[in-house]
């Protein structure tokens, strides 16, 4: 196995995992990242960590969970003693870049968002592409290209659905170029690159010709069940009316089944400008002969929920649609499996520690993730894969009494609404749409109450291993 290979870490914002032609849809316009996916392994069920962005992002560049990184909730900085990914690279003599999000840290002030020792020599950070701070790396970009964003909008097409900037000015294009910037630089010594580029996140905002790409009559509609809404939480009540329950922003309630077929082909539009982009920093790699020893992974920090369940956005919500992403790597000479696709159950904070052993880098106490690397190495699922997946939501983002833990088995799910005596039970072998909420049904109490139990116990198995116990008393 070679020694010290590049770690190329491609994170989209906000994609669910259904959104690639090789993961299963037929609408989708992914060749690059099905072409990807043929190179390497992919993952069925990979789940984050927590619905929202800071949380999450603070999971998987941890290696640790929201509630033991303390960096709960969006506007939430991380502490100062979190020791992220980046930074064990950094200190073993990679050099270390970023270009897009970080999100581990509020940027709600119009300044950057205050860092920590992340570890990245090359920071070009723009959290999203609006310019509502001089620090956005992004809009600097344009300005010197002599253009402003704003004049850049193109038609309103509706309430929900706007064209957004051309291509070639359009942010994730200048993620991929920086991107692009960094592997040519950086030739001949290890390195470590995480690209975070804001799309598919809303508002659903692809260029005109990428929309035009997609015919909304041919899209197909949300997965919803009329006798669905009777059974939900309250805060998927308050979301049916108002994405992220704020008044004047999304109107979920007022839209039309033409409304939600535009913003799915908008949705998917983001999508294959993400897919030629990701196509351009492959080619990068293969042109400058790096791309046998680049261990190369593509994801999400969480998924979207499109309407299904009657919701948009992100929220309180721990539906597949919103914890299950997209997961595929590669790495040629490290020898991780061409084509497989992994069935078995994992989670988000699996990658540090999969990154660090791929390196050959000790993974330190306090990580909670476990390698990957032996079964993308051909090992056995059963050896590697999980017998559950936990999610947290800790007044994360909208909501602010929504406090939720969340448990999945391959067969099952259960929703806890700490302090409100609500929560959501599936059967996912007879209901894997999850729309039959089993929490009150007096048929299903023993099992929910054994489930119930197993959340309990992960809620308390993820508890920060440190400090170390140095001694008997």
């Amino acid at each position: 196995m070679p020694d010290r290979p590049n770690i190329l870490w491609i994170c989209t914002d906000q994609q669910r995992y259904d959104t690639l032609k090789s993961f299963g849809n037929s609408f989708a316009q992914t060749p690059n990242l099905d072409r990807f996916a043929s190179q390497g392994t992919s993952f069925s069920n990979a789940f984050c960590q927590s619905p929202v962005c800071a949380p999450s992002r603070a999971s998987f560049l941890t290696g640790r969970y929201p509630r033991t990184t303390r960096c709960r909730q969006n506007g939430q900085s991380i502490p100062p003693d979190e020791l992220l990914v980046s930074t064990i690279f950094n200190r073993a003599g990679y050099r270390a870049g970023l270009a897009g999000k970080l999100h581990l840290a509020s940027c709600s002030d119009g300044k950057v968002e205050k860092r920590t020792d992340d570890g990245y020599d090359d920071f070009a950070w723009s959290h999203h592409p609006q310019p509502d701070w001089e620090e956005n790396a992004y809009s600097q970009w344009l300005k010197e290209k002599g253009q402003d964003w704003h004049e850049l909008q193109g038609k309103k097409m509706s309430p929900y659905v706007q064209e957004g900037p051309p291509a070639e000015y359009h942010q994730t294009t200048w993620c991929a170029e920086k991107t692009i910037e960094f592997i040519n630089c950086n030739q001949g010594k290890p390195w470590f690159f995480s690209f975070n580029c804001f799309d598919p996140h809303h508002p659903f905002d692809p260029p005109a010709d990428y929309l035009s790409r997609f015919k909304p009559e041919e899209m197909p509609l949300p997965s919803e069940h009329p006798s669905e809404k009777s059974t939900k939480p309250s805060f998927q009540m308050l979301d049916r009316i108002w994405a992220h329950n704020s008044p004047g922003e999304f109107h979920t309630e007022a839209m039309t089944d033409d409304d939600r077929r535009q913003v799915c082909a908008a949705y998917l539009a983001m999508i294959s400008l993400i897919d030629d982009q990701v196509g351009r920093i492959l080619q990068a790699l293969e042109k400058t002969g790096q791309d046998k020893n680049t261990v190369v992974v593509f994801m999400s920090d969480h998924g979207e929920m499109l309407g299904d369940h009657g919701i948009y956005f992100k929220g309180p919500h721990f539906y597949d649609c919103q914890l299950r992403i997209p997961l595929i790597l590669r790495w040629p000479d490290g020898g991780i499996v061409a084509g497989r696709k992994v069935e078995g159950l994992i989670e988000l904070v699996d990658l540090a520690p999969t990154f660090l052993d791929a390196a050959g880098l000790n993974t330190p106490s306090q990580m909670q993730g476990r390698s990957l690397l032996p079964l993308l190495l051909g090992g056995k699922e059963e050896d590697s894969c999980r017998q559950e997946v936990y999610s947290e939501y800790y007044n994360s983002w909208t909501h602010g009494d929504a406090y939720g833990t969340m448990l999945r088995t391959k067969k099952e799910k259960i929703i806890v609404y700490h302090g409100t005596n609500q929560g959501e039970f599936y059967d996912l072998e007879k209901d894997p749409e999850e729309f039959f909420n089993l929490w009150d049904d007096p048929n299903s109490q023993d099992k929910k109450h054994t489930l119930l139990m197993r959340c309990f116990d992960a809620s308390v198995f993820t508890m920060d291993p440190h400090p170390p116990r140095l001694g008997p008393y």
